[in-house]
């Protein structure tokens, strides 16, 4: 996808909820022993359409977590909602992670698992089937879901990609 085409949003007017997706410790071996640090997976999001991803690393879990969430506020994205679901199916991908996102009716849920399920209810979305497949690794789910998010559009958005009317986008 091209850059062009993305579309970011500035956190500073928005109220978003942090999410975690989940907490690594790594181990340094030195010469003095072994050195810990934390890194952080944080999603963020409004639950109207707008989410962010975010790592963040430290010697301490709390500042690991801290870095994560700035981080994720300068990677906001719009996703359009119809009814508190996807427009279509759609598959994301990013090295290891293939991620399969299907409309579902309302009353449905997030059929999603794990990092997931955190992007798709942190973004808004209510009613969603989803699959991972391929790697299960939370830093490749999350960012093949938010590629996958970011290749939705609305018919407003195709209508006007394609300069056609809004009545011609359903009827053919």
């Amino acid at each position: 996808m091209s850059q062009a085409n993305i579309k970011r949003v500035k956190s500073s007017e928005l109220e978003l909820k942090e999410r975690l997706v989940s907490v690594n410790r790594v181990a340094k071996v030195t010469k003095g022993g072994r050195t810990f640090s934390f890194s952080a997976i944080v999603v963020v999001g409004d639950s109207n359409g707008i989410v962010g991803h975010g790592l963040g690393k430290a010697m301490e879990v709390t500042d690991a977590i801290t870095k994560a969430v700035e981080d994720a506020k300068k990677n906001l994205i719009k996703v359009p909602l119809i009814n508190g679901t996807v427009p279509h199916e759609q598959i994301g991908k990013y090295c290891g992670g293939d991620v399969f996102l299907k409309p579902a009716s309302h009353g449905t849920g997030v059929i999603a698992g794990g990092a997931m399920r955190a992007v798709l209810e942190s973004a808004g979305i209510t009613d969603v089937l989803a699959k991972s497949k391929g790697s299960s690794n939370p830093h490749n789910v999350v960012k093949a879901t938010i590629d996958a998010l970011l290749k939705m559009r609305d018919s407003v958005t195709v209508a006007q990609q394609r300069g056609i009317s809004l009545n011609r986008v359903f009827n053919g």
